[in-house]
């Protein structure tokens, strides 16, 4: 069974505020490592285009797109992430529609 958006988007928060925590003034996040990072779908083909939805959904202003695959099938896709200090620009809460 493939992600749903709720959990892709809870791993790359996770993601977001370790590195925040951590210090560092930005993160680099790939859809493919993302995807690993869901374990028990790392081999579901279907996951990579809402993992990129979710992915572009939770940019802010500053974050940029660092790699875009032209290939649809492929949707590989890496953003960097601005972050500031814990307590500054919070994950937004996003609302990603579900899949029916």
């Amino acid at each position: 069974m493939a992600p749903t958006a709720w959990e892709i988007q809870n791993r790359l928060a996770a993601i977001l505020n370790f590195a925040r925590q951590s210090g560092k003034a930005y993160i680099d996040v790939e859809s493919s490592n993302l995807q690993q990072q869901l374990a028990d779908f790392s081999n579901s083909e279907r996951s990579l285009p809402l993992c990129r939805e979710v992915m572009i959904k939770l940019m802010r202003p500053g974050d940029s797109i660092l790699e875009e695959s032209a290939k649809q099938k492929d949707s590989a896709l890496a953003i960097r992430y601005l972050l500031g200090k814990p307590g500054e620009n919070a994950v937004p809460d996003v609302q990603i529609a579900s899949e029916k």
